[in-house]
């Protein structure tokens, strides 16, 4: 396995990806502020939950980085095309199941069935993220495809 390569790039993709979720979320692409949800599970504070949502995010990359990798191990081959695969696969776990537990396990974040007196600060993204914006669904697609297609250029298989 190309244990380097998972170390440099897998923090290069992770950097890139949550970069470009930001940016979509300044731009107003969504309101998915992805920093901000991972930082409330830790601190109340916004600021700095952004801050401690970035590297929780960049850890979670990491692993992630280390499954895409292992993948190409096993297959002993790493192309744009499989790494864009598994980017698919990985944003359809993320948006179809993920996501949607969320409010289950979030101290922050209300469910789709809080009512009124809830005091949860974060909405619930709901099913593929839509409840952060239509657009959120193709913003999470396109980042995390890309964050595939980028590991898999990078990474031996070894």
């Amino acid at each position: 396995m190309d244990w380097a390569g998972w170390a440099l790039f897998g923090l290069v993709a992770t950097a890139v990806l949550t970069a470009a979720l930001i940016t979509a979320q300044l731009a107003g692409l969504t309101r998915l502020d992805f920093p901000l949800v991972l930082g409330t599970f830790v601190t109340e504070d916004p600021d700095r939950a952004r801050v401690v949502g970035f590297f929780i995010h960049l850890c979670a990359g990491q692993g992630f980085a280390l499954g895409y990798a292992a993948t190409f191990a096993l297959l002993h081959r790493a192309t744009w095309w499989i790494g864009a695969l598994l980017g698919t696969v990985h944003v359809g776990i993320a948006l179809t199941v993920l996501l949607p537990l969320l409010p289950g396990v979030h101290p922050r974040m209300a469910s789709q069935r809080a009512g009124p007196a809830s005091t949860a600060v974060l909405e619930p993204p709901g099913l593929f993220g839509v409840n952060y914006g239509i657009q959120t669904p193709a913003v999470v697609a396109v980042v995390h495809v890309f964050y595939g297609v980028v590991l898999g250029l990078l990474l031996r298989a070894h």
